[in-house]
């Protein structure tokens, strides 16, 4: 076993002099990337999204609508290969920022779905009351009902951010290095599966645990405030 964990991760496993370490480091350091930014851009999306689905015009309501269902309708790996080899073709767009655009827009589809619940879940009375004082609907979503929304819905948020992390895994699809690919690389070079796919799969779970986590310490944190 200490032989095929050296043979995979400590010394070169190609004529380009490849460590399988550094292979492994360099596609979790993409893993993280994407996943951070395809967070941000889907809980912007995921907002805007919402706002829109929530209006009583037609032509607002009606794209978000339609944007949720085909979301949420077809799997992560045909939007991702979809929108890097056709929507994406023609632009000299590289696969991390490919990956970040789909994976954002996966995300937010489903993040605009846990913030209506949320939205939906706050006394209607908050906005009657606040509209009753002279806000309008703008500031009332915005400085009432927003804030108590993300407060109930933030262990959702976090479950999200968990299942994009785990997403991630079909970068490769496009050629993009990520930690699953890493993995996958020195396989196919070492013909050991054992270490590479165990590491990755320890690394995931890593990173989910401390993420589960940090939350949990952030939920606590804010039901003292409370």
């Amino acid at each position: 076993m200490i032989d095929a964990i050296t043979t995979s991760l400590f010394t070169p496993i190609g004529e380009d002099g490849l460590i399988g370490i550094y292979l492994i480091l360099n596609g979790l350091k993409v893993t993280l990337i994407v996943t951070f930014f395809a967070m941000i851009m889907g809980s912007i999306l995921g907002v805007a999204t919402t706002l829109m689905k929530m209006s009583s015009k037609w032509y607002l309501s009606w794209p978000a609508n339609l944007y949720v269902s085909v979301i949420r309708g077809t799997p992560v790996v045909v939007q991702l290969v979809i929108l890097y080899f056709i929507v994406l073709a023609s632009l000299d767009v590289d696969k991390i920022t490919a990956a970040i655009i789909a994976f954002g827009l996966n995300s937010g589809a489903y993040i605009s779905e846990i913030i209506r619940a949320g939205i939906q879940a706050v006394d209607k009375g908050q906005m009657e009351a606040a509209r009753s004082l002279g806000l309008s609907h703008w500031s009332t979503m915005k400085e009432v009902i927003l804030p108590q929304a993300i407060k109930n819905i933030l262990p959702s948020l976090g479950n999200e951010f968990i299942v994009l992390l785990k997403e991630t895994a079909v970068i490769g699809f496009i050629g993009g290095v990520d930690l699953m690919r890493a993995g996958e690389i020195i396989r196919s070079r070492t013909f050991e599966d054992s270490v590479p796919l165990f590491t990755c799969a320890l690394i995931y779970l890593l990173l989910t645990y401390i993420f589960t986590f940090m939350l949990a310490k952030f939920e606590t944190r804010l039901k003292q405030s409370d």
